[in-house]
Parts: structure tokens; sequence; C-alpha cells
């Protein structure tokens, strides 16, 4: 029977471990509950000390954040599978044995995710990986159940396994094998993005990755950097736009990147002129140039990632051009370009 290791990368999140962590234990029979503390300064350690003996601990000597946090852990942990999850998850009676049971059958599938739901509305998709996540031509992620800032109601539209491109890492189970195989989550991204790159990285080997709905956990969702902050835009920005670069076909590199010049700049105008909200506008200027200024020390990367090779779940149309012109705003009235 493969093992289970369920690593939660915290910093200063002493009140969500005590509001959250109790679930996990109660509901994970079998696995191994760790908690990776990065360098947090709110008696975090301490309070994981005295009311939760039966978490192993790790204590990380700085803030390296959620990517290179999870790889200085990941490599402490001995386990055939690793659940990333965030410490604002509340998992559900029974959510571990499915997705643990659709691995052992599927040794194709690299990682999987379960239904993600709101802690604040119960009833409704969570923004963070939803039902499983896609990109589309351009870069730009969206999940089955959320598309930018419209989240829908769960129904069970979504309630079929699904074949995805990207497992969110709010709380992703992936073989062990399979992360070390590619070097893990990437370092250099600090947060934001990296488990989309982890994920396109190992679509280019091949490997498979899944949403399993019949798995359901609650997320808070926004708890380290909340949305809206310009540091989050900025690393959303800068951090896309290496993944391209890293991942792209050769064929499409100028191309993607010259539209996504653009876009990006008529993003940071748009929120300054509609939204007068300078924080961000300069946070994406100042992406744009980190990125430009850091790219090529992406070069290796980019010759031993990249592959031509299709994904179809990386999907061929503008998720921008369905959901401003056409207005589609719901996953299930997406219609691809191949068959529109």
């Amino acid at each position: 029977m493969p093992s289970t290791a369920i690593v939660i990368l915290n910093w200063n999140g002493q009140r969500m471990l005590a509001e959250y962590l109790p679930s996990v234990i109660q509901h994970s029979e079998g696995a191994e509950v760790v908690v990776a503390d990065n360098a947090s300064t709110d008696g975090s350690i301490a309070f994981l000390r005295e009311h939760f003996p039966e978490v192993r601990v790790l204590v990380l000597e700085k803030n390296w954040g959620f990517a290179g946090g999870y790889n200085k852990a990941l490599a402490q942990v001995d386990a055939d599978y690793y659940v990333l999850l965030n410490s604002d998850v509340e998992v559900t009676a029974g959510w571990l044995q499915p997705l643990e049971t659709f691995m052992d059958r599927h040794p194709e599938a690299a990682a999987c995710q379960p239904k993600l739901r709101a802690v604040a509305d119960r009833g409704s998709f969570e923004y963070a990986g939803a039902s499983g996540g896609f990109i589309d031509r351009l870069g730009y992620p969206f999940c089955r159940g959320r598309i930018f800032d419209t989240v829908e109601r769960d129904e069970g539209q979504y309630d079929s396994v699904e074949e995805v491109f990207w497992t969110t890492g709010a709380c992703m189970l992936i073989r062990s094998a399979d992360y070390h195989a590619v070097g893990g989550l990437d370092a250099r991204f600090f947060a934001h993005n990296e488990e989309i790159d982890l994920c396109w990285r190992l679509r280019n080997r091949g490997r498979h990755l899944y949403c399993v709905p019949e798995s359901v956990v609650y997320h808070v969702g926004g708890g380290t950097l909340p949305k809206g902050n310009p540091r989050k835009t900025f690393l959303n920005f800068r951090n896309n736009l290496t993944m391209l670069y890293k991942n792209l076909p050769e064929r499409e590199l100028r191309g993607v990147m010259l539209r996504r010049w653009f876009l990006d700049y008529l993003a940071a105008w748009q929120t300054l002129i509609l939204n007068r909200n300078w924080g961000d506008f300069r946070a994406i200027y100042q992406a744009r140039h980190a990125y430009k200024k850091w790219r090529h020390d992406f070069d290796a990367d980019r010759q031993t990632i990249c592959a031509e090779v299709s994904i179809p779940q990386r999907k061929s149309y503008s998720i921008l051009w369905q959901y401003y012109f056409h207005q589609r705003k719901k996953y299930s009235c997406l219609v691809d370009k191949k068959t529109s």
C-alpha cells in the first residue's frame, strides 16, 4: 500500500492551523501529517508542539516562499505520495481515499486534486482550483467552475473525473517520484504560478493530471497575500510570463509574448483608469521589467523543458475573447476554436 504524507507549509498561520488542522488530523487516517514552518514569528511552532504533538514539525531557517519552502520540506519527507495542502483548507470525511485510489489505479497520473469549495460560501467553488485547472493559448489560467472573477455555484455540473492542465497547489496529491523527477517547484518563483509551471513540466514529459471531484475540501484562500495586494499582482504577472518563457514551444514563443506585451500593458492602464489603482498599475510595470531582466536566467531550463508536444488541456482559444467578447463566463459555455 503506497504511503502518503500530508505536508502543510506554514508562515505566521497559527490562527489557520488552529481552525483547520483538526479536520486534517481527524479525516486523514493512515497518512502522516507534517507542518513545515517557513520561519514564522507568530508562535506557530510552540503552538503546534503544545496542541498537536502527533504532527511532525519541520523548522525551516527562513521564509523560502511557497515554492522553495515545499522543496526544502519535501526533501525531508519519505512517502510515495505527497499532499501539498494549504493551512487554510478544511478537509471532509473520506476526502483522501478517492485521491489515493485514483492514483493507485492510474499509473500514468502524476498528480490529482479534489474539488475545492469556498469556506465563505460553501455552495460555491473556490477561486484557487475549483474543479480542475486549464490555461488558454496565451497562458491565462482558469478552472472548471471559475473564470477570472466569475465563480460558479457547485450544482454537480463538474462532478466527472476530468483530465486537466494543472492541479491546484492549495490541495494537490502528487507522486513523490514525479515531483523529484522534474526538480520540484521552481523556487525562483517564490509564490504564484509555481504549481502551474510544475504541472506544465510534468505534461511536457508525458505525465497526466486529473481532478477527482468525489473528494471535496473547503478553502479560505488569499490568506498570505490577499487579493488586490500589489505584491501578489507583481508575482502573478512576472511568474506567468516566466512560466511561458520556460515551457512554450519555440514556434509559439514570439507570437505569444508579443500579444502578452500588449495585453499586460493594457491591463495596467485599465486598472489605473477604471479603478484608480496605482499599486497594481506599478506592480504590472515592475513585473514586466523584472521578467525582462531575469528571463535569460531560464535559458538552460528552456532548453531542457520546452517540448513540441500537443497538450489538449492547454486550450487553443483565448479565454479573454471568450469571456469579454462572447460573454461566456462559465466553463461549460466555452467553445473550442476547433469546433466553433
